[in-house]
């Protein structure tokens, strides 16, 4: 599809398919969305059943309307008209206390639902077209790292569902911020695009859940997708290391020799200015100077160790601040929490 003038036949036949119930999926700005009428339980559920998903594991509403956060919420704070006027349509997910005309499913059983209003093109025309808010979770199987192509998309999911609207790559390359505003001060439960320094500038302190700096934290009730379970993670085994660059490269020239000792194949994602690491395969996600560009690519490099047979990779870790937390986050979790600090 044109990414940004999408065509209106086409948009019209995915606003059918989403109508009548079934799963369309769908660029966004941030990876792509496996698409499903919010308020048909049997379309959510179905959703779950394709992913594979976890029915405690909340999914996140899409509107393209701002009347639409006052029908999906109970409660619409101030805080919340504050955020909104700045930063939607765009990568921001609030989460608010649900209305009754949200199904259990959709929210994971809470009484909170989450909603963002996003900005790509495609992703508002299908929303406009289909007349109802959207739930999508991420266009892949549970557990995997996130589609940021369409390509992505039908390697997890081709056969499974209706529809697959390729608008391109995405921008942002990893989910939307969950911003909690059911708590004072609101909760920080996943890092993304809109970052925590933007955040605190307009409405002042921020907490940060547990989750989202990498403790690994048993979670019981997850408010946001990439809470409690596995995510992101390719089948090769992972390693983050942090630390001072000479230091990082000294511990992964030690670890991955290690591995490759034991017959391995061996990976590393690393940035720019460690591209000459020796690995079997070398990914290289961009510059330390640049991390939008490295979690534009994070989840396409993970993807591809799986591609090429890597069965153990070390990653170098970034700075956490600004759209590096998220995308340290991601890291973090894909890993399992096996973090090395040096």
């Amino acid at each position: 599809m044109n990414p940004l003038r999408p065509e209106k036949e086409v948009i019209e036949r995915a606003a059918e398919i989403i109508r009548r119930g079934g799963i369309v999926a769908f660029p966004t700005e941030t990876v792509y969305g496996l698409g499903a009428n919010a308020l048909d339980e049997n379309a959510v559920r179905k959703v779950f059943e394709v992913k594979q998903r976890p029915a405690d594991n909340p999914l996140i509403v899409h509107i393209s309307r701002l009347d639409d956060l006052y029908l999906l919420a109970s409660e619409v704070p101030e805080i919340a008209n504050k955020l909104v006027s700045s930063f939607w349509p765009g990568p921001l997910t609030i989460v608010l206390p649900r209305s009754e005309i949200v199904p259990d499913v959709t929210t994971g059983g809470l009484w909170t639902v989450a909603i963002r209003m996003p900005s790509h093109p495609v992703a508002r025309a299908l929303i406009e077209a289909s007349e109802v808010p959207i739930a999508a979770p991420s266009a892949n199987l549970a557990g995997k790292p996130s589609p940021t192509s369409a390509s992505h998309v039908f390697q997890d999911l081709g056969g499974k569902i209706e529809m697959i609207l390729d608008g391109g790559e995405i921008i942002h390359g990893v989910e939307s911020t969950v911003l909690d505003l059911t708590t004072s001060p609101p909760t920080l439960l996943r890092p993304g695009p809109v970052s925590v320094e933007e955040l605190e500038a307009l409405i002042g302190k921020v907490s940060l859940h547990p989750v989202v700096v990498g403790e690994p934290e048993e979670v019981l009730v997850a408010k946001s997708p990439g809470m409690k379970y596995r995510h992101y993670a390719p089948e090769a085994e992972l390693v983050v290391i942090e630390g001072r660059p000479e230091l990082v490269r000294r511990k992964m020239e030690e670890i991955l020799l290690e591995k490759k000792m034991k017959g391995l194949k061996v990976g590393a994602v690393v940035t720019d200015e460690m591209a000459n690491l020796q690995a079997d395969v070398v990914k290289v996600v961009g510059s330390r100077k640049n991390v939008r560009e490295i979690a534009k690519n994070i989840f396409r490099v993970l993807r591809e160790l799986d591609a090429e047979g890597v069965r153990f990779a070390v990653i170098e870790g970034i700075e956490p601040k600004g759209i590096g937390l998220a995308v340290m986050n991601r890291l973090v979790k894909a890993a399992g929490h096996r973090v090395i600090r040096v």
